[in-house]
């Protein structure tokens, strides 16, 4: 089989060239956004005692070799969250960064090795707060690509349009026929309703795989068409960073912003107390261990900061998944200015 040609090649470039142009163009008006609201761009260090502690996120390990002294493991970042909690914790109030970040095994027509992330936070300010911004970051991003709308396969949205809000549980509902909060950290009962719903049960699933089978086999691939869609309150179980709901404790403060069938952004009112913060980092590595044998470490330097940390609000938007919507790119490479060379033999 002929190889694939580089992305370097001037025929390739070529026709990626306008959508990096455009991406460029949206790099802009995001920066101005932040910056017209008095925020900081912030920039993270990359290198890290730990890429993170979600369950099903894996980091890239490297090392570093000090002078004289023992190599030393660390990780590049899936996420410039830990940088920016310990800047908010130092005084910082509104931040912002566009960030190279790094996650191993993922790579897809939405997913890359190496991508980019938007990320912010506001200190004292309610995590719904953060929908008007997402409303006001997919206009702006339209505005800069000149797009009347996005588009995915056959899917379009209105990026003019105010975000759909929806329950978790309304989704549920909607589309699984499941009153999720009858079952609530009950596996069996959850599990049967996802057997009578054809969705596939293993003897090993806990609640929390049954809830993210049903979410990505049912529900996240028909929200945000016509427009975006705000998936909000998320069960307490599965908002390992996110502060519960002081009306509603079984329920978190956690939205997800969703266009075309594809999740775009992240949201928390922040959990800022640094021991609730390890019980849950210890829960998700417990279980990362469990499914793929092996954990990565804490970062103490982060958790000393959570007590110091104000009230804030924070998101993290994939960036390039945004340009892809607004150029209708079909695949994020098409997007990327460099993309990760593939492995010798790899499609």
């Amino acid at each position: 089989m002929r190889p694939a040609s580089p992305h370097w090649a001037p025929e390739n470039y070529a026709d990626r060239r306008p959508r990096l142009l455009q991406r460029a163009k949206i790099v802009k008006a995001v920066r101005g956004f932040f910056e017209g609201q008095d925020f900081v761009e912030i920039e993270p260090s990359a290198l890290q005692v730990s890429p993170g502690n979600e369950t099903h996120i894996a980091g890239f390990a490297t090392q570093f070799s000090p002078p004289g002294g023992p190599p030393t493991t660390y990780y590049l970042h899936s996420s410039p969250e830990f940088d920016c909690k310990k800047l908010l914790a130092a005084g910082e109030q509104r931040i912002f960064a566009l960030a190279h970040v790094f996650r191993n095994g993922e790579r897809s027509k939405w997913h890359h090795p190496e991508f980019t992330m938007l990320e912010w936070y506001r200190t004292d300010t309610p995590y719904r707060a953060l929908i008007d911004d997402c409303a006001a970051l997919l206009k702006l991003a339209a505005e800069a690509a000149g797009a009347s709308h996005f588009h995915f396969g056959e899917s379009r949205l209105d990026p003019f349009l105010a975000p759909e809000i929806v329950s978790v549980a309304e989704a549920f509902e909607r589309y699984a026929g499941i009153d999720l909060l009858a079952v609530l950290d009950d596996r069996d009962a959850l599990a049967a309703r996802t057997a009578k719903i054809g969705v596939r049960v293993s003897a090993d699933d806990h609640w929390s795989d049954l809830f993210s089978k049903i979410l990505s086999d049912r529900i996240e691939r028909r929200l945000g068409h016509g427009r975006a869609t705000v998936l909000i309150d998320y069960p307490a179980s599965e908002a390992a960073l996110a502060r519960r709901k002081p009306d509603d404790p079984r329920l978190a403060e956690r939205f997800e912003l969703y266009g075309c069938g594809v999740e775009l952004a992240n949201a928390f009112g922040e959990l800022t107390d640094p021991v609730e913060q390890r019980r849950r980092f210890e829960a998700d590595m417990a279980e990362r261990a469990r499914l793929y044998g092996h954990s990565y470490p804490l970062d103490e330097d982060f958790l000393a900061a959570l007590a110091h940390m104000p009230p804030a609000s924070g998101i993290a938007l994939g960036f390039d998944r945004l340009v892809m919507l607004a150029t209708a790119a079909q695949n994020v490479e098409e997007v990327l200015w460099a993309p990760v060379a593939r492995p010798k033999g790899a499609s």
